[in-house]
């Protein structure tokens, strides 16, 4: 399933999300920021430098989406797919012995280069589900799944009790209460 966003309404962008306080204009600025912060952090590993994920870091990031969510929603669709194009170009770009380079997330902690494509698939699939526009975990790509769903179950025994966890895994007991991913 594909989630169109050329139509996109004022009243859809102003409507609730799935995310707690947050309406489908701050998902999709988050989107278009997260495309943009990626730009700007191959652009810098291909000049051999590291820039942190946002500029002003979790509360630039924030300020930004919060300043982006109340656009027209052309304005708002625009912005998305400018910034999807110029990641794609970005990645198109990008140096092979540019890959490995070192880049910075907004938690401070480094990866390389390579891992880019794959974080911004996860992050544009997960949050197409979250704007609660009919895409939904079913329809996330198998390949996706595939790559994510075994450090997500490797990461769980760290959200929660481990004998909980293998008592829920074993059928012998009720799902844990987890902490919060991230």
């Amino acid at each position: 399933m594909r989630v169109e966003l050329e139509g996109l309404t004022d009243r859809v962008a102003r409507q609730p999300s799935l995310l707690p306080g947050w309406t489908v204009g701050h998902v999709l600025t988050h989107l278009a920021r997260n495309a943009e912060a990626s730009v700007r952090r191959v652009e810098a590993a291909t000049r051999g430098e590291v820039v942190d994920q946002y500029v002003g870091g979790a509360e630039g990031r924030a300020a930004e989406i919060d300043a982006g969510a109340d656009r027209p929603a052309d304005d708002i669709a625009a912005d998305v797919a400018d910034w999807a194009h110029r990641l794609d170009a970005a990645f198109a770009a990008v140096p092979a012995d540019c890959w490995g380079r070192p880049v910075r997330t907004v938690e401070g902690d480094e990866h390389p280069v390579g891992m880019l494509p794959l974080r911004r698939w996860r992050e544009v699939e997960v949050h197409l589900v979250d704007l609660g526009l009919g895409f939904t975990p079913e329809d996330w790509s198998p390949g996706l799944v595939e790559r994510i769903l075994p450090g997500l179950v490797a990461g769980l025994a760290g959200r929660t009790g481990p004998r909980a966890l293998m008592a829920w895994m074993m059928g012998r007991g009720a799902a844990p209460d987890l902490e919060p991913w991230g």
